[in-house]
């Protein structure tokens, strides 16, 4: 029985988008473009896409270049409204990945608002000197038609097999996906076959303009939470307890089991909110493993790295994971070439971009 709801839950939902969509396309609902070159960064699935991933790779490449600005929603948020997040800020007043990419690139502008329009309004006349805004998950935003939409896509969950919330995992329909530039196919193994690039090609339908990339997530070293401990992180083949919130807790777990021997896992929601009753349940899990320690998700260290309540013992024992973006068969470069060059092509278009909003 609860299948059914589900299902009949699904074809509603699916009329809705579509009918959104349909209303975006025909100009009845209208999208706005920007002088200011936006990279949106976006899924049609719920969850564990890798992102985030995503955005720190493109923040790496361009902050080079040019002077940038990321745009998030803040999701799981306690406040509202247009706020510009500070490294020292508390991840409940802004949100744990955009706290997480401000303190990896304090640098770089990172702002967090429910209305993209209103924001992207907010930074150009804040931030006169930006020149390039990545809006993270923006893709089912269409009041703003971004320059180019990258869309990620799970290998280990094929859209084609899914189905439309709340039935499935899937928030938006493929069809949608012909507003794409670019598709980085994420968490594929390394030995990618010209049959895996074909299969994809058909699922999403591929134009001649369109660019697919597959990648892999690389894990870029173990760090301690509280770097004040200076601790060494574990060696291989340790014992260390696997914590993580995020899309895809399974996904963290193996990668950590290539290195480490994982003892016990702690699976939380994405964007798990941590509790006094959490740290209990790691601290007890640590007393369980006296030769153990915990490795989480870098997402869930920001959450922690600023409590004042980890006893002492629990905070030398600590770890987090950061990770980064390799794409298969050495083709970042290309990838790059590609999008500098349609940067380029803009600039050349409207001049206007490289003086900023």
């Amino acid at each position: 029985m609860k299948q059914l709801f589900l299902k009949i839950a699904s074809l509603v939902y699916g009329v809705g988008i579509r009918l959104r969509h349909l209303l975006f396309d025909i100009g009845a609902l209208s999208s706005t473009d920007y002088d200011i070159p936006i990279i949106c960064v976006g899924n049609i699935t719920v969850g564990g896409t890798g992102k985030t991933p995503a955005v720190e790779m493109l923040v790496r490449h361009f902050q080079r270049s040019h002077s940038v600005a990321v745009l998030s929603r803040g999701y799981g948020r306690r406040t509202k409204g247009y706020r510009v997040v500070e490294s020292t800020d508390f991840y409940l007043d802004v949100g744990d990945e955009p706290l997480q990419i401000k303190r990896k690139f304090p640098a770089v502008k990172v702002v967090v608002c429910e209305k993209r329009t209103y924001a992207i309004e907010r930074i150009c006349d804040e931030f006169p000197d930006v020149n390039l805004i990545i809006m993270d998950d923006g893709f089912q935003h269409r009041y703003v038609n971004p320059y180019i939409n990258i869309i990620m896509l799970d290998y280990t969950r094929p859209i084609e097999r899914d189905h439309l919330l709340p039935y499935g995992q899937l928030r938006d329909t493929v069809a949608s996906l012909y507003r794409a530039h670019y598709f980085l196919v994420t968490k594929c193994p390394t030995d990618v076959t010209p049959v895996d690039v074909k299969v994809v090609e058909k699922v999403v339908d591929k134009a001649p303009f369109q660019k697919l990339y597959f990648t892999r997530t690389i894990s870029s070293g173990v760090h301690p939470v509280f770097k004040e401990e200076r601790m060494a992180g574990p060696t291989h083949g340790a014992r260390v307890i696997a914590m993580s919130g995020i899309g895809n807790n399974e996904v963290f777990a193996e990668g950590l089991k290539r290195h480490y021997t994982v003892v016990e896992t702690i699976n939380f929601d994405d964007h798990h909110a941590y509790r006094m009753g959490d740290l209990k349940r790691m601290t007890s899990m640590l007393r369980k493993y006296p030769d153990a320690v915990i490795v989480m998700t870098e997402k869930d260290a920001v959450k922690l790295c600023n409590s004042t309540k980890i006893p002492e013992e629990v905070r030398r024992r600590l770890f987090y994971e950061s990770v980064e973006m390799l794409f298969v068969n050495n083709l970042g470069t290309e990838f790059f070439f590609n999008i500098d060059n349609d940067l380029k092509r803009k600039q050349q278009t409207d001049g206007k971009y490289i003086r900023g909003c």
